[in-house]
């Protein structure tokens, strides 16, 4: 039959960014230093934190999570991503794209719901002040902490093995830098149509629900502020939230982009530009957000650089 003469897939090749050499090493250079960039400034927020007593709170344990998962995102990615601009090496083995898949969904989808989590503890640290400390206790921190890996990992568990179980005996260029699921989903030799809608049900319903726990935290935070009408409450509020509130729009905007549709609209050349806002810039974006709009991140970041240059 045609099915038997066709060779199962063993590797996979990525289209890659562009052909041009000269624009090539352009794009190395670019994305070097922003992959350096994103490294260097998310190790620094997580020693601070660390480090400084001061930041020995629930948002800045959370933030530190938030920051290592910004640390994984791009090395999963970006590393292959610049071996294949400078010495065009865009092949990658079975194996390796789908632990290159199950790891970069998961970072997202514990991503997902740590921004959640964050969002529920910045409502009670506005809705509830007083009782902050006695409701956000450590204990309960660790277990949302340890919730969200957990979460992230069985989920991306799920979508891996619905996509890589396929049979692929066929085409093998992903047309995307990395192993994303549209575009290895696009390569399978059989209907995909019911995994697709699996994939899309249960995205939808863990996806769904911690963005609904995001919303509902804020429009308490609205409700409050609003109730309270006092001088300077605002601007308190905006001090508060502001930081987070700007990494989950950021955040949801461009992974909703990505992954929140069906295949039939998949734009190759579009989803490589959404993919890097998300897993390229985001990362870099974060700790400039929480480190311009926060005093005490600041003052811990410039006690960390101090140290740095005193031991250089």
């Amino acid at each position: 039959t045609q099915r038997a003469n066709l060779s199962t897939v063993s590797e996979f090749v990525f289209v890659g960014l562009s052909d041009a050499p000269e624009i090539r090493l352009l794009l190395f250079v670019l994305f070097l230093l922003v992959y350096v960039a994103t490294m260097a400034s998310n190790t620094v927020l997580l020693v601070a934190i660390s480090t400084d007593p001061h930041l020995h709170s629930p948002m800045y344990f959370f933030l530190g999570n938030l920051s290592l998962l910004d640390l994984l995102c791009p090395t999963i990615t970006v590393p292959r991503m610049l071996g294949a601009l400078l010495l065009e090496h865009k092949e990658i083995s079975f194996p390796g794209c789908l632990f290159q898949h199950f790891s970069l969904i998961a970072v997202v989808g514990t991503e997902v719901f740590l921004l959640a989590v964050m969002a529920y503890d910045r409502y009670v640290a506005v809705c509830h002040p007083l009782r902050y400390p006695s409701i956000v206790s450590t204990k309960l921190c660790a277990h949302l902490a340890l919730g969200t890996w957990a979460a992230g990992l069985l989920n991306s568990l799920l979508h891996t093995c619905l996509v890589f179980t396929l049979p692929f005996c066929g085409p093998n260029k992903i047309q995307q830098y990395y192993c994303d699921l549209p575009p290895v989903l696009a390569l399978s030799c059989s209907c995909t149509r019911s995994r697709e809608l699996v994939t899309l049900l249960v995205a939808g319903v863990l996806g769904g629900s911690a963005c609904v726990v995001t919303v509902v935290s804020y429009l308490y935070i609205l409700l409050e502020i609003l109730a309270r009408n006092s001088p300077g409450v605002w601007h308190k509020a905006f001090s508060t939230c502001g930081s987070h509130l700007t990494v989950v729009c950021l955040f949801y905007g461009t992974t909703i982009c990505t992954y929140v549709r069906p295949s039939s609209s998949y734009s190759p050349r579009w989803d490589r530009v959404v993919s890097m806002l998300y897993g390229v810039l985001t990362p870099l974006l974060n700790p400039i957000i929480y480190s311009l709009r926060n005093k005490e991140v600041k003052r811990a970041l410039k006690g960390v650089i101090s140290q740095v240059r005193r031991a250089l």
